[in-house]
């Protein structure tokens, strides 16, 4: 794993970040984002939040939840941006909020609570940011001894054998109480690989195990460590995957026989933040891995053009060609930085049909070459499906969408998007509402694709508070069919993970 070269790359970075205090300070980040946040409400989305625990709380109802739903959805993004009078300049850099929507016949309850990572605590004991950030500049910036001193586990949320654990990009798994959300620490999944990476975006089997993937490249070393862990949370596997090349991803997809990496081609500068001095490359390919499942030591290597992509939907085989859907970023260097003017507190204009594309990667096994192929949507980001689809044709997909009349630089829908046939439904929540990911839930009892509810939290900027949506998947062009809304409004965070019963 190269260990020493990785962990010593970080080292490094931590002299780097202390180069330009002057982005992080309070006269002007900060008041500048605060007189901005009261002129434009939407930017209570990137807002940093004022405690560390909140419920847990009943929340006002509207509409009839649908029988049958019962459980938690965990949500999981960052919301500490400002300490001590810095305030981080890049979206992803803020210290991870859990929040726990538990949804019974009785009704609907709401806790959310800061994951009590080691640099969490660290620098609420300091009263300031000391550690070296992903994307932001910070003042005096202390060495760091691995990459778990600066996870900040804001990225997603899963369970597993009723264990619920935040994840960061980096660093490792962290384990919460799945009730109270109070911070357990840190996981390793094996012994000698404390602190490996261990991504925010596993995949479920249909018997409840894992696969998952750690990126090396991005951490000064080289390959991918791929995870395999079963349904009772015990390691089943690990495997090194070397790469030919530096790529950056930060998900992945899987056929029924099949993992698949898209590797997006970089080249790194010499100081500051890792987002700054990440450069991704148009000029080179995407470099692919198709790896079978019974077989982690023997990928097949395949080339596309380039294409960059945060978030993948679902993969199938058909014919020997593998198509995997992903959402391909058009302007890669906004990319490196999504919404910084939001972080900022600058307002950034509508423009209409710009955004992130749906597009398939075509992968003929046979003939031994890959190519994107575009799906004629734009605008969309968070794409989900229910994992029951059938594995050899394109399963419909949710997504977090731009449409209509908007006044706000983000989502202001949801859409049910079928790729194959060229076909979407939409709902539209409003020009000044903010529509994060939606997660899909299958209805019990039922093995029937795309029967299920769609659980996806909002903010609506008009009355400054956050909510919880339950539309019918099959139907959400008729809206929800139950909203409960907090008296307060929460950053947006990244993604969920629902845990029935």
């Amino acid at each position: 794993m190269d260990r020493r070269r990785f962990l010593g790359s970080l080292a490094a970075a931590a002299g780097g970040l202390m180069l330009s205090p002057r982005l992080l300070r309070a006269d002007s980040a900060i008041d500048a984002f605060a007189r901005s946040r009261a002129a434009h409400p939407y930017l209570a989305g990137w807002q940093s939040i004022d405690g560390e625990a909140f419920g847990p709380s009943k929340v006002a109802l509207e509409g009839r939840l649908p029988e049958g739903l019962a459980g938690t959805l965990y949500r999981n993004g960052p919301a500490l941006f400002e300490r001590g009078g810095q305030r981080y300049s890049h979206w992803f850099d803020g210290d991870g909020l859990v929040h726990a929507w538990k949804i019974t016949p009785r009704g609907v309850e709401h806790r959310a609570r800061m994951v009590s990572t080691s640099k969490y605590q660290r620098e609420d004991k300091a009263g300031r940011f000391v550690l070296p950030a992903a994307g932001s500049r910070v003042e005096a910036a202390v060495a760091v001894r691995n990459n778990d001193d600066v996870n900040v586990a804001n990225t997603a949320v899963t369970v597993i054998d009723g264990r619920l654990f935040a994840l960061w990009e980096a660093g490792s798994a962290y384990e919460l109480h799945p009730d109270t959300l109070v911070t357990l620490g840190p996981v390793t999944w094996a012994q000698g690989m404390e602190s490996a990476p261990f991504s925010a975006h596993p995949l479920r089997e249909v018997d409840g195990s894992l696969w998952n993937f750690g990126s090396l490249d991005v951490l000064g070393g080289s390959g991918l460590l791929i995870w395999r862990i079963g349904a009772d949370g015990q390691l089943l596997k690990h495997q090194l995957l070397p790469t030919p090349a530096p790529g950056y991803l930060h998900a992945f997809a899987m056929t029924q026989k099949h993992l698949l990496f898209v590797l997006t081609p970089y080249r790194m500068g010499d100081s500051g933040p890792f987002f700054e001095r990440l450069k991704f490359a148009p000029d080179l390919p995407c470099r692919i891995a198709v790896v079978p499942k019974d077989a982690l030591d023997a990928p097949r290597w395949f080339e596309a053009d380039f294409g960059m992509a945060y978030h993948f939907g679902d993969a199938f085989e058909r014919d020997g060609v593998i198509e995997l859907r992903a959402v391909l970023h058009e302007d890669s260097a906004e990319a490196v930085s999504p919404m910084a003017a939001a972080m900022r507190g600058e307002h950034e204009p509508i423009v209409e049909g710009e955004g992130a594309r749906l597009s398939s990667l075509c992968i003929d096994l046979a003939a031994g070459h890959a190519r994107w192929v575009d799906q004629g949507l734009r605008g969309l980001e968070f794409p989900q499906f229910d994992p029951r689809s059938a594995g050899d044709r394109g399963a419909m997909l949710y997504a977090p969408l731009t449409v209509g009349a908007r006044d706000v630089p983000y989502a202001n829908a949801v859409a049910a998007i079928d790729a194959e046939r060229g076909t979407r439904t939409v709902h539209h929540y409003g020009a000044r509402v903010l529509a994060e990911e939606h997660v899909f839930v299958p209805r019990p009892g039922s093995d029937r694709a795309n029967a299920g509810w769609l659980l996806g939290t909002v903010l609506d900027s008009d009355r400054d508070r956050t909510g919880l949506a339950v539309l019918d998947a099959e139907r959400i062009e008729n809206g929800p069919l139950a909203t409960v809304w907090l008296q307060r409004s929460f950053p947006l965070g990244f993604h969920g993970h629902f845990n029935p019963g």
